[in-house]
């Protein structure tokens, strides 16, 4: 789950890391506020250019945070480590996150794409759960990635994880991240079972969705596409999703 963190509370986590023995937390952490900040400065401007200039964006709204250090060595321990600073530095990769939201799943790649064709940023994995859903039917593209920041003493290679997602994958996601952690991961058959079939239902539409929008996209470089023409795809007898495919 990725929550943002406001200004003010960012100020005071770091105050309370002054201590000798926190400042090496806080030195980690601030490279990847840093590292965080940069990559959201790409995105943004990204987004305005095309808010400003082109016919449609593909950004709809950008989230981050910079995990905190308790949570950091619950992961550690969770995956067999000592939950020391320099573990962290070698095997948590997600301190710092980055959530892309959009509204088509075309618009993931489109994304992906640009952020790929940026010279600072050095794409380290990428993995793709649209074309591999998980088991539980997450959907999502998540990718690694090592920005460059630059302090006074020097330039600190930082990873990041941006996750790309649509707008329906996210509600998803959000729910059964509440389910998940209500449950402490051994949520009822039955329950797992209709997230299973949400998560089918929202593939369904982000489809059929993408179908609506690429129709409409054809019919404006024809020519074609008039009041009378959006009417007639509204009054269409089909649903948008059958009862057949929600099988």
């Amino acid at each position: 789950m990725m929550v943002s963190t406001s200004p003010c509370e960012e100020n005071r986590m770091y105050e309370e890391f002054a201590t000798p023995k926190m400042r090496p937390w806080r030195d980690l952490l601030l490279v990847h506020k840093f590292a965080v900040e940069e990559v959201n400065t790409k995105l943004q401007i990204l987004d305005e250019e095309f808010r400003s200039i082109h016919d449609y964006n593909p950004i709809e709204h950008i989230k981050s945070r910079v995990k905190k250090p308790a949570s950091i060595m619950d992961k550690l321990v969770r995956y067999g480590f000592e939950p020391t600073i320099e573990n962290a530095r070698k095997h948590i990769f997600d301190i710092a996150g980055i959530r892309v939201i959009c509204a088509f799943t075309s618009d993931i790649y489109k994304v992906y794409d640009l952020l790929d064709r940026q010279d600072d940023v050095k794409i380290i994995e990428v993995k793709d759960y649209i074309e591999n859903p998980k088991g539980n039917g997450y959907k999502s593209m998540h990718v690694h990635v090592e920005i460059p920041v630059f302090l006074s003493s020097g330039v600190v290679p930082t990873r990041i994880e941006i996750q790309i997602r649509t707008i329906a994958m996210d509600f998803w996601a959000s729910l059964e991240h509440k389910i998940y952690y209500k449950y402490r991961n051994k949520a009822p058959k039955k329950i797992t079972d209709q997230l299973k079939v949400c998560a089918n239902m929202i593939t369904l539409l982000d489809d059929r969705m993408l179908e609506i929008k690429s129709e409409i996209s054809e019919l404006d470089m024809d020519g074609t596409l008039d009041n009378e023409v959006i009417s007639d795809l509204g009054d269409r007898d089909q649903p948008l999703i059958t009862e057949e495919e929600l099988k």
